[in-house]
């Protein structure tokens, strides 16, 4: 029997070991360098009573296994909401997505908005970029009004260095005769994409989960045990315990680029490739708040420049637990993204996403005084950049990996933003291993 290692107890790491488990297949070890499961999925409670997660997570699924597997882990501890999402935007509210209800805006904005919609240049079905795929199928109003400067700040990287063949379900399409028969019937169009109705655990955030799974694996995942080396030629990895482990299958699931740097002898092509690679960080903050929550909204998203954040989540609205207690107290979680190319400051971000919240209108000054609760967490690795070059990159690598017995899988260790949802990263760990071991064909990902 192979001795299968895998690096990284996050949704596609731990997504493989319950396969295994799941098989009957006994030869297995999850190595985890955090003291704690779930990777970007994971959520902390803090002294005040308050959890928090990395992020606006919500769970959706495309897939009937991780349906199941949800409802096996969780039982009956969820709640399921339907998405109340909104834009903020010339001091007013939009729903989302802001292009199927642009009759929101100032009227001259959605003139402009419609008048440029009806100029798009559909015809031209490849394009460059992700910037000139706005403009061709949104026109200039949607573009300079909410999707370009929107996606300036959650990618944190010019648009004009994405690609375009990753949006699919990402980014909803509209056209004029759509936009006209919004206006003239009156209605919202909010119902588009899959997160339309979500699930969120009712105790212990989206962290939860992954809580529960590591747990069912018991001591096949060891914790607080970094990567240090990969020797690929003898199939041996050394960690930061002083461990050093045989394997005959390696399923990575940590950064790609940082993963190709620890692999002994490395070839220099293998470095180059990896070094293409883009992602950005994110400064989550979370605000608790001693008054009830004055809002059933989801999560918003802001364009303007009056604040650093993309998105700002209420928190409390997904379980009565995430804050001490829901009739007096509630919380929101911001997000900010950064890069090289958007700098943000980390000792500042706090007070930043406080004044950006009372900028947009979602607490008043008075309300500094009753915040009675902070959280920061710095994720290093937050989106993988779907970057032009990325394919070609990846096209590069994977293949030479998986001639050493190299899988590597998940939001990072597959570098596709397109596949990274929860489901997503859980369905890569579990197909992964179906492939191992009953030369299954992977259908979440492919190259």
């Amino acid at each position: 029997m192979k001795k299968i290692v895998i690096i990284g107890a996050g949704p596609t790491g731990l997504g493989a070991a319950y396969r295994l488990k799941e098989l009957g297949y006994e030869n297995f070890t999850v190595y985890e360098r955090n003291t704690y499961a779930g990777g970007l999925c994971a959520s902390f409670k803090d002294n005040k009573g308050f959890t928090w997660d990395l992020g606006g997570h919500v769970i959706f699924s495309h897939y009937e296994y991780f349906d199941k597997l949800f409802a096996y882990l969780l039982g009956s501890d969820y709640l399921q909401h339907r998405r109340e999402a909104w834009i903020r935007i010339m001091d007013r509210w939009i729903p989302y997505p802001f292009q199927n209800n642009i009759k929101y805006l100032p009227e001259d904005v959605a003139a402009k908005c419609l008048e440029s919609l009806k100029k798009v240049n559909r015809e031209k079905s490849v394009c460059s970029n992700f910037q000139e795929w706005i403009v061709n199928n949104m026109g200039k109003g949607i573009a300079e009004y909410f999707m370009l400067p929107y996606n300036l700040k959650v990618w944190a990287h010019p648009l004009d260095i994405l690609s375009s063949d990753w949006i699919d379900e990402r980014v909803s399409k509209v056209d004029s005769k759509d936009a006209v028969a919004l206006l003239v019937s009156g209605r919202d169009k909010v119902d588009w994409g899959p997160n339309v109705l979500f699930k969120f655990p009712l105790f212990g955030g989206t962290g939860e989960v992954f809580r529960r799974m590591a747990r069912l694996l018991g001591e096949r995942v060891i914790f607080n045990s970094e990567l240090l080396k990969v020797d690929a030629i003898n199939k041996k990895i050394y960690l930061s315990d002083n461990r050093i482990e045989a394997y005959d299958v390696l399923i990575n699931t940590s950064p790609l680029d940082r993963f190709i740097k620890l692999i002994e002898g490395y070839k220099e092509d293998l470095l180059k490739s990896s070094s293409t690679l883009k992602h950005n960080g994110v400064f989550v903050v979370g605000i608790g708040i001693n008054k009830p929550s004055p809002s059933n909204y989801s999560w918003m998203y802001f364009p303007g420049d009056n604040c650093p954040f993309f998105r700002v989540t209420y928190f409390s609205n997904y379980s009565p637990n995430n804050s001490p207690d829901n009739k007096k107290y509630y919380s929101l979680l911001c997000e900010t993204a950064y890069s090289e190319y958007r700098k943000v400051s980390k000792s500042e971000i706090t007070d930043m996403s406080i004044q950006g919240l009372i900028n947009s209108g979602l607490l008043k000054k008075s309300d500094r005084a009753l915040i009675v609760a902070n959280f920061l967490f710095d994720i290093d690795y937050a989106y993988p950049i779907p970057t032009l070059d990325r394919n070609n990159a990846l096209q590069h690598i994977q293949p030479i990996l998986e001639k050493m017995d190299i899988y590597s899988r998940g939001r990072f260790g597959a570098w596709k933003y397109e596949i990274a949802n929860t489901d997503h990263s859980v369905m890569q760990g579990k197909e992964v291993v179906d492939r191992i071991l009953k030369k299954d064909k992977e259908y979440v990902w492919c190259l």
